[in-house]
């Protein structure tokens, strides 16, 4: 019972029985990652889940900028390094599973090879179609080329400042432009125009054989076939021939210091004299034939030509879509899999493929899977809307765990006391906007700045399929943005998955709904824009039309998909999210902040749906995506059962602090907004043991971060340094001289009942994490209480060897109860987390197969009771959690144990034998009457959460 299940039928991978997602980075390495394997066994984890491991770019604290896909990223060690590390892994029994980025590559700088090669060769680089390039756009003078957004101010000043500066590489014979840390290679056709001026005579004679090679070898240079000419013949000569007279180059200045001299003199030459604008002539007019068009960052918002990952100019996106492609960035990752070495896959931003299906498809045959199996262990970054559904025809074993983080939250908030919070919210900050209408506004924002160029991207395509009908070529190309802009607005859902096998009945109402609510909201007197637009999406305009004709619009619907997902993602999570802050544990990463609440109906609901379909879907509570950790969130969901405490301490720390703020152009910084969104913060953060200055630094970075996302009063693009510094200094105040001190003594003694009911909270998501269906993930260090905010904050280093040491200080404990009146929660959490892990360690079966069975609870206090009961070939367990603590204790700091319950009951019925005993107290049970149930004042009466199986069954022992 206690072996791992595997993925299938005669399949060799296995399902993972719980996940420990590592950080790997140059501060972290595979050695680092060793030497805890063996707490992790202990903990009960059963595969260690890296994120990206492959070559980033260097400094990377992440590990999604990949740069190379055919190395291991050798900050994190040598492959030894990485293969010692596998070896611990199963020594100890555990397993691997890795996140992979197959969406985009790190570009710029100097270390892609893939990206120089576009560089230097443009729409006839062997790798220009690695990368999702328009090398059609719009405006006629970037035909065949790519828009380099990386200059820190306009072309012609950066120019003329002297900071473009050509060099030639000796050894390579070849020459490339310098800006800071960045290489673009010039276009071996292109050479000769570094040449204004023939050697002097004085330096070579005009008879002189190496002169005459030199002349010969710029002629060469010149007739290599143009950027232009994409076919195969030209491309293998253009390689061929470009190549060999490099070498021949570097050979002949190794003979001639003459030549070398006179390329030098040029190469100073052509970079110019500062003061003096006309000698960059020759370097301007250099690289403007070249591949590429240099820029200034800012032009990137409008005219951007490569697709990215979201707004990030140095992660360009790979055409996934093409096999081969697809087939030579995994060859690394399948050997590794084919080694043994890596046991599953975790598939970053698959909203971001061409068609993740068929991606999913090509990665389950290479592993002996195909349609209907799921040979190897793949989760995917899906974000979910709370009415969506994980695609049944995707190959995957489920999600990455997003929306089981949200649901969780959402259930610990208490709803029926959304009016009264809603109220509070909008006295405060006079924000009397909707969350609909905040994310709808801010998906228009993005779109108008940020992710502009995508936009136009569509637009261009759009048009050109108008203009092939003439009912529809008069559709301005002003209406067809405008459309496009309006109906990604209104999408309810990242993205839609048309592809050319079809579209679905609900990507179908999906493109309706959308299309139709954009052309009410519209004040544009044209609206069958609209209409145009549904038919294109739909391939309804393509019937009776030519091949060409559908598959033009087969390929603008696809392409439309890939930017619905990015324009969500930076306008709701990354914007709305930070403008609606009425109870900000709901502003999560597949979370939605107008759903406040969910009954335990809906999380039963959602519990059986994953057993049924997806029931090794990964369950995450806390991620490095998360915009607050689970224990954060706990805390703060708690403020919905104390809302008249909530508002009592709000309007005293309002008159406490009003003299702190400033006054920028008549309005206050900080503004109301980010001010309750600060004192929320603070009611899941602080504690009185952190240090006053390591707080006021983290919540500066934090509270910046939270303004520039939110974009009303500073932005990433035009930071406000005065609001900036008036927001920094409101922290300081707030936090400094705890002595004398008025608002930070009234925070302590209201941070009081929110840090204790915030305990059980966390204790509650912990249990039911783990007993649910799916696979338990615990990000770095979050089997202990731990208090982070959004990256960079989640990504500080965890203290692996004090964990260890807690874990043993749990191992062997005789008054379970002792441990939630320590001051941290520390001691409850690892040991809750413990004694779970090792029971699904005892029966994985059970949790990995089982059936899901909410339980009938009756009596007094049932509305604060979840339970259900996992069940398997006779063998059971049975949860029971309490919820919304505070008010069942009407707010008093008690434990919610004993009499507090009644005459409340679970009726266990068939689900478990009569005599049950407590995992987590060792405590025996017995079910009584006909129905067979439990009193909960019993079941809880030493601890306050029960997990029961039958008295004769495993239990970690």
């Amino acid at each position: 019972m206690n072996a791992l299940v595997a993925t299938g039928r005669g399949a060799r991978f296995k399902v993972p029985r719980a996940t420990y997602r590592l950080q790997f980075n140059h501060r972290f390495t595979f050695n680092d990652a060793a030497r805890i394997v063996p707490y992790l066994a202990r903990l009960g984890i059963s595969h260690v889940y890296a994120s990206p491991i492959l070559k980033a770019r260097p400094g990377s604290m992440h590990g999604y900028d990949v740069v190379d896909h055919s190395q291991l990223n050798p900050e994190l060690g040598t492959r030894e390094d990485f293969d010692r590390f596998v070896q611990q892994l199963h020594e100890q029994g555990l397993g691997l599973i890795v996140d992979i980025v197959p969406n985009h590559l790190g570009v710029m700088g100097n270390d892609n090879v893939w990206w120089l090669d576009v560089l230097e060769n443009g729409p006839a680089a062997r790798c220009a179609f690695h990368f999702d390039i328009d090398w059609r756009p719009n405006r006629g003078s970037m035909r065949d080329r790519i828009l380099v957004p990386v200059l820190g101010d306009s072309y012609g000043v950066v120019l003329e400042r002297g900071e473009l500066q050509l060099e030639f590489d000796a050894a390579a014979g070849s020459f490339s432009l310098r800006y800071h840390d960045h290489r673009l290679p010039i276009d071996p056709r292109e050479y000769s125009r570094i040449f204004s001026q023939p050697i002097a005579e004085t330096l070579l004679p005009k008879d002189d054989a190496h002169r005459g090679d030199f002349e010969s070898l710029l002629t060469s240079f010149s007739n290599l076939p143009p950027r232009a000419d994409t076919s195969a013949d030209a491309v293998a000569v253009r390689y061929r021939d470009k190549e060999a007279h490099k070498r021949r180059l570097a050979r002949l200045i190794e003979r001639s210091p003459e030549v070398l001299r006179h390329i030098n003199e040029s190469v100073t030459r052509i970079n110019g004299t500062t003061a003096e604008a006309e000698s960059f002539d020759a370097l301007d007019a250099l690289l403007e034939a070249q591949a590429y068009r240099l820029s200034y960052w800012r032009v990137a918002v409008d005219e951007i030509n490569y697709r990215r990952f979201f707004d990030v100019n140095d992660l360009a996106a790979l055409r996934m879509n093409e096999r081969s492609v697809f087939d030579v960035t995994h060859r690394l990752i399948f050997e590794l899999i084919d080694a043994g070495s890596i046991d599953g896959l975790r598939i970053d931003h698959s909203d971001g493929l061409y068609d993740p299906e068929e991606y999913f498809l090509w990665l389950q045959e290479r592993f002996g899977g195909g349609p209907g199996q799921r040979s190897l262990y793949v989760v995917t970054e899906k974000i979910l809307a709370a009415h969506e559904r994980l695609p049944e025809s995707w190959l995957v074993h489920g999600t990455t765990g997003y929306d089981y983080a949200a649901l969780q939250t959402t259930w610990l908030v208490s709803g029926d006391e959304e009016s009264r919070m809603t109220r509070r919210y909008r006295a405060f900050t006079e924000n009397e906007a909707s969350f609909e209408t905040l994310a709808y506004e801010s998906k228009r924002l993005v779109m108008r700045s940020s992710l502009a160029a995508e936009v136009e991207v569509l637009a261009t395509q759009l048009d050109r399929i108008a203009h092939l009908d003439r009912h529809t070529a008069d559709f301005t190309r002003a209406a067809l943005r405008e459309a496009i802009r309006e109906v990604i607005a209104c999408f309810p859902v990242y993205r839609t998955y048309i592809s050319p096998r079809g579209i679905g009945d609900e990507d179908r109402r999906i493109v309706h709904w959308a299309t139709g609510l954009a052309r009410r909201r519209s004040t544009g007197a044209e609206l069958s824009v609209f209409d145009f637009l549904r038919d294109v999406l739909l391939g309804t305009a393509a019937d009776g039309r030519m091949p060409s004709h559908r598959q033009a619009m087969l390929e603008f619907a696809m392409k439309f998909q890939q930017v619905t997902a990015p324009v969500t993602a930076k306008g709701v999570e990354d914007t709305a999210f930070y403008r609606f802050n009425r109870l900000i544990c709901l502003n999560e990463v597949g979370g939605d902040p107008s759903r406040f609440g969910v009954s335990s109906t809906a999380l039963h609901q959602a519990n059986l749906e994953r057993a049924r379909l997806w029931p090794h879907s990964m369950l995450a509570t806390s991620t490095h995506d998360t915009k607050r950790s689970e224990d954060v969130r706990a805390r703060i969901a708690v403020l919905s059962e104390l809302p008249d405490l909530w508002k009592q301490h709000l309007s005293r720390w309002s008159q406490l602090n009003r003299n702190k703020r400033r006054q920028l152009d008549d309005a206050p910084a900080p503004d109301r907004e980010d001010e309750y969104l600060l004192y929320q913060t603070l009611a899941g953060l602080w504690s009185p043991g952190l240090p006053t200055d390591q707080l006021i630094e983290r919540l500066q970075a934090y509270m910046m971060k939270a303004g520039r996302e939110a974009k009303r009063s500073t932005s990433w693009i035009n930071p406000n340094a005065d609001y900036e510094a008036a927001v920094s200094d409101f922290i300081v105040q707030l936090l400094s001289n705890p002595d004398r001190n008025a608002f930070l003594r009234d925070l302590a003694s209201f941070v009081v009942p929110v840090t204790f009911f915030g305990r059980i909270n966390s204790l509650v998501t912990t249990v039911l994490k783990i007993t649910s269906p799916g696979v338990p993930d615990f990000y770095q260090g979050t089997e202990l209480p731990t208090f982070t905010l959004v990256d960079p904050d989640n990504r500080a280093p965890v203290d692996f060897t004090a964990a260890a040491a807690q874990l043993e200080s749990v191992s062997n404990v005789s008054d379970v109860r002792a441990m939630l009146e320590d001051s941290d929660g520390a001691r409850a959490k690892l040991y809750v987390t413990s004694k779970l892990l090792q029971l699904r360690a005892s029966d994985a079966a059970l949790f990995a197969l089982g059936a899901y069975q909410p339980l009938q609870v009756e009596g007094e206090k049932k509305e604060h009771v979840f339970a259900f009961a996992r069940t398997h070939e006779g063998r059971s367990c049975v949860v029971i959690v309490p919820r919304w603590s505070a008010r069942l204790t009407a707010g008093e700091t008690r434990l919610p144990l004993g009499n507090v319950w009644g005459d409340t009951r679970v009726l266990i019925g068939a689900a478990a034998n009569a005599e049950l005993r407590d995992v987590l107290t060792a405590q025996v049970s017995r079910t009584s009457g006909d129905d067979s149930a439990v009193r909960v004042a019993d079941v809880l009466s030493t601890f306050p959460f029960a997990v029961l199986t039958s008295a004769t069954a495993p239990h970690g022992t």
